[in-house]
C-alpha cells in the first residue's frame, strides 16, 4: 500500500477516519472529502482535508477531485464512504426520506466515481471501494428507504465493475451494524461485541484497495461480525 494515494469521501465520519488512520499507517497518502468540516489531526499532517464539498453536486465534486489530483499528481483509490441512515416506516413516513437516502447514499457515490474516473484509469492499479449494506440484501421494518438506496450502491458497483473491466477494479463491502457511539445510544440493549468495529471494516476495505486484490472486481463482500 505504500505510496498509493487514497481519496476518502465521508472523511469526517468515524469509518472515514478509521480508513484514513490505517491507510496512513500503511504509508499511503490520503485526501479526505466531506460536506462537514474535517477536524485537524496531527496524524494527518501533510495529507489533504477538503471540507464543505457537496458530493451530490457535479461541479463541487469535480473541483475537489481536480484539486486532489493537482496536489498529489493523481490518485489511485476512491473509497466511497459518504452516506447516511434513516429508520422510518412507510406508514407515517415521508416520500422525501427516500429521496434523501438516494441523494446521500447513491448520488454521492455516482458523482464521486464519475469525477474520479479519469485519474483512476491513469493509475497502474486503480481501485474503487464502495460501502453498501448487508441490509440491502435482506431488509427489515423501517429500513426500506435506506436498504433501497444501498441496493442502488450494489448495482452501481456491479455495473461499473464491468464498465471499467481491465482498467479499475470496483468492489463494495456490505457491513451489518458498525460499532459507533450513535448505534450504541440507539440500541442500548444490544451487545456491541457482535457488531463490526470500524477498524476491522477499514482493514477489509484497504485489502480491496491494495495491489494484491487485482483479481477481485464486482464483488459485494459481506462484513457482518456476529450479527
Amino acid at each position: 500500500m505504500a505510496k498509493r494515494t487514497i481519496v476518502i469521501t465521508g472523511g469526517a465520519g468515524i469509518l472515514g477516519q478509521a480508513v484514513a488512520g490505517r491507510a496512513v499507517a500503511a504509508g499511503c497518502q490520503v485526501a479526505l472529502i466531506d460536506r462537514a468540516p474535517i477536524a485537524d489531526d496531527d496524524s494527518l499532517a501533510g495529507h489533504l482535508r477538503l471540507g464543505g464539498v457537496d458530493l451530490t453536486d457535479r461541479e463541487s465534486a469535480g473541483a475537489a477531485f481536480a484539486a486532489i489530483a493537482t496536489e498529489f499528481g493523481g490518485f489511485d483509490v476512491l473509497m466511497n464512504i459518504a452516506g447516511g441512515f434513516i429508520w422510518e416506516t412507510l406508514e407515517g413516513g415521508k416520500v422525501e426520506s427516500w429521496e434523501r437516502m438516494f441523494a446521500i447514499n447513491v448520488q454521492t457515490a455516482v458523482t464521486a466515481c464519475q469525477a474520479a474516473m479519469p485519474w483512476l484509469c491513469e493509475s497502474a492499479s486503480g481501485r474503487i471501494v464502495n460501502v453498501g449494506a448487508a441490509g440491502a440484501i435482506k431488509s427489515d421494518v423501517g429500513m426500506g428507504a435506506y436498504a433501497a438506496s444501498k441496493a442502488g450502491v450494489a448495482r452501481l458497483t456491479e455495473s461499473l465493475s464491468r464498465e471499467l473491466l481491465g482498467k479499475v477494479t470496483v468492489n463494495a463491502v456490505l457491513p451489518s451494524v458498525l460499532d459507533t457511539p450513535t448505534n450504541r445510544a440507539d440500541m442500548p440493549d444490544a451487545d456491541p461485541a457482535d457488531w463490526v468495529a470500524p477498524e476491522d471494516l477499514a482493514a477489509v476495505m484497504l485489502f480491496l484497495a491494495s495491489e494484491e486484490a487485482c483479481a477481485v472486481t464486482g464483488a459485494l463482500l459481506p462484513v457482518t461480525g456476529h450479527v
